[in-house]
């Protein structure tokens, strides 16, 4: 089976790359072509496999259509399209608008899959956009969505009644995985080091991610100073790249705070190893690999209610969804993970089983057979 795939995020994270390696392992001839307006700003090398284009200006992401004629432009002067199965787009509008032209012309059926832009920026902010981006799913052969809140507000609020039956019943949900690192460097269970600073109402709490205003930690800052005000003993420490020296410049000034700049996920483990809960009551959050991946070392999490991350685990069982905006009720939440930590840090370890890429993929291909044997 070949499958191209239209990936306009490919080269800003490692997570696709890692993807396509587990698809290639069970049997799909993938190929990716990768449209950007800069290959400087790349996170990644490219494989073999992987054709990146520069093939639009910056600015061009205001003019829809002009950009779109430019990638398929490139596309098809890149690839051999009629070659393929199927084609796998992992975005409704950049990716997907140019996987249903191409649909269409060639005969080749796609996938497509809704993301946090699409959600945030097209289908919220581009109001003339939204029937193309209703069409697009219709059209597509299965529609991939992270998380079940994200389906039920695409389907509530930006797709007309007439539809929703339609889109919702070739409509899967399917989670990211994380490297197999972290599978294979699990935490093997809580220890008694964890147990015992909670018993004295010492708590380390960890952040991991970039420092800017869409990971609302000034939110967290604030809960953080409401369990020093109930007699807890905190400590925050806030592992990432900053990008907004404002916010950054606020979190050092409080003494709980303790920065670690950016780490690779070998040093990384060890700053998860050392703290108890994991805060991110993020904005606009697909998924959130670094939840999973500190659960992976017994860590529970806070994640948001509604965003890309709820509903991945049991509410409760491995951590809890909050009001990103409500800095009280993460605290009550960080409370209730303490007052059952042990069972709660097991909880999270046995739910990381559900992120690995080999169960996800072997989904995808499913999928890609169901459809193929449709046409």
């Amino acid at each position: 089976m070949k499958v191209l795939h239209i990936n306009c995020n490919y080269l800003t994270t490692v997570l696709h790359q890692t993807m396509i390696e587990h698809l290639d392992e069970q049997g799909v001839e993938s190929t990716v072509f990768a449209p950007t307006w800069s290959l400087e700003k790349a996170a990644i090398k490219p494989n073999t496999n992987v054709v990146a284009k520069e093939c639009f200006h910056y600015k061009d992401r205001y003019v829809f259509h002009y950009k779109q004629g430019k990638i398929r432009q490139a596309l098809e002067q890149a690839v051999d399209v009629s070659s393929f199965d199927c084609i796998h787009a992992y975005t409704v509008f950049t990716d997907g608008n140019c996987a249903r032209t191409l649909s269409a012309q060639y005969g080749i059926p796609y996938v497509v899959a809704v993301r946090s832009t699409d959600v945030h920026a097209f289908f919220t902010k581009m109001v003339h956009l939204r029937g193309l981006g209703v069409r697009i799913l219709r059209d597509a052969g299965a529609v991939f969505f992270l998380s079940e809140p994200y389906r039920q507000l695409v389907l509530r609020k930006f797709v007309p009644k007439q539809y929703r039956v339609e889109i919702l019943t070739k409509s899967y949900i399917i989670g990211n995985g994380i490297d197999d690192f972290w599978h294979e460097n699990v935490c093997k269970d809580t220890g008694m080091a964890r147990l015992n600073r909670i018993a004295a109402r010492e708590l380390r709490l960890i952040y991991a991610g970039r420092i800017n205003r869409r990971k609302n930690l000034p939110t967290t800052l604030k809960a953080v100073q409401i369990l020093r005000e109930r007699g807890y003993q905190v400590t925050f420490r806030v592992v990432g790249k900053v990008e907004d020296q404002e916010i950054f410049d606020a979190l050092l000034k409080d003494p709980a705070v303790v920065y670690v700049k950016q780490q690779p996920k070998e040093r990384l483990i060890e700053q998860y190893r050392k703290s108890d809960v994991f805060v991110m009551p993020s904005y606009k959050e697909t998924f959130g690999l670094v939840y999973a991946e500190a659960m992976s070392q017994g860590l529970p999490v806070i994640y948001t209610r509604g965003q890309g991350f709820d509903g991945q685990i049991p509410e409760g069982r491995a951590g809890f969804s909050v009001n990103a905006e409500d800095s009280a009720e993460i605290a009550d939440k960080i409370e209730k993970i303490l007052a059952n930590y042990a069972d709660m840090s097991q909880a999270a370890i046995r739910y990381i089983d559900r992120f690995r890429w080999d169960d996800i993929c072997q989904k995808y291909v499913q999928i890609y057979e169901r459809i193929l044997n449709q046409g």
